[in-house]
């Protein structure tokens, strides 16, 4: 499911995200100066891991010196993706291949991160422009428990051609007939589950249950669930990129940000991993730590603040 699909189902997670620097005004885009100087509006979707990616991008952004506000738990791409065309949010973290196929070209066929940057950079409308990707995904996956991939020996979508047909595949209700989901998995590596469960939007928790119950033995999750590796699950591996990428990228309003904002933005994406993404995930929603610490923590441990 594109990463916009996302939103419903990560917000029941009702974390606030943390951090100084913003109005308490309820409207979220409002202000933008800080202090009585200019200051960059670092935005966020209404997601934990969303609010979670852009207090890294400001303490990052304050670590080089720059005066941020925050605005954070905006809405869904629908709602901040114009106030960043339109310069009311400075910068914002982005997932590349759903930023080009939800909010840029819905015809868009990309899916390998080079591909994709390289028609978004061609589209985008010219107020705004995105910087370097990282490494870390948040992306769709069919995920196994370590047990099943041992039994089966599975490591990648392709090796549940011989053996789909004695499993179930757990997930959204949408997901079976989606290119970038059942149909896909058929086309693209001739896997046929025996049998589909599906689940409403919002019941991951439910999917991860399942699974760990051996009620499903293949589960549709984010790349980023804490689940992944509180439960040791397997991920498995998508050669062919069945599932487009969709990688964390800075989007940003050109005039908000200058070089020096770029480049400790484009520092952050250097050294964020996927795994490194699935570790904070597990501190913000299983440990309950405040955002505001996480992001901290990580950005020391990368050596990108003192």
């Amino acid at each position: 499911m594109y990463r916009g699909a996302a939103f419903g189902l990560i917000t029941a997670l009702t974390l606030t995200a943390c951090g100084g620097g913003g109005d308490s005004d309820d409207n979220p885009l409002a202000g933008g100066a800080d202090g009585g100087g200019r200051s960059i509006v670092v935005g966020s979707a209404n997601f934990p891991e969303n609010q979670l990616l852009a207090e890294i991008y400001a303490q990052a952004l304050e670590s080089k010196g720059l005066k941020v506000t925050r605005k954070f738990d905006i809405g869904a791409r629908e709602v901040y993706y114009d106030q960043v065309v339109k310069g009311g949010i400075g910068v914002l973290p982005e997932y590349n291949g759903a930023l080009l196929s939800v909010a840029v070209d819905k015809n868009s066929t990309a899916t390998s991160t080079a591909d994709i940057n390289a028609e978004l950079k061609e589209k985008l409308p010219s107020s705004v422009e995105i910087l370097d990707s990282a490494a870390a995904e948040d992306k769709d996956s069919v995920t196994v428990t370590a047990e099943i991939a041992a039994k089966y020996k599975l490591k990648t979508l392709a090796d549940l051609k011989p053996v789909a047909g004695d499993m179930t595949l757990g997930a959204g209700s949408e997901f079976k007939t989606r290119t970038q989901g059942g149909v896909g998995l058929e086309k693209v590596y001739g896997v046929k589950f025996g049998k589909f469960q599906p689940l409403d939007a919002g019941a991951q928790s439910t999917l991860v249950k399942l699974l760990k119950d051996d009620k499903v033995q293949a589960a549709n999750l984010y790349t980023t669930d804490p689940a992944i590796v509180a439960d040791k699950l397997v991920v498995l591996e998508d050669p062919k990129n069945l599932f487009s990428s969709q990688n964390v990228t800075p989007l940003v309003y050109k005039a908000a940000v200058d070089d020096k904002a770029k480049e400790a933005l484009n520092a952050v994406s250097a050294k964020l991993t996927t795994e490194d993404l699935l570790e904070m995930m597990k501190k913000l929603v299983n440990d309950k730590e405040d955002a505001d610490s996480v992001a901290e923590e990580w950005l020391s441990s990368a050596g990108l603040v003192k």
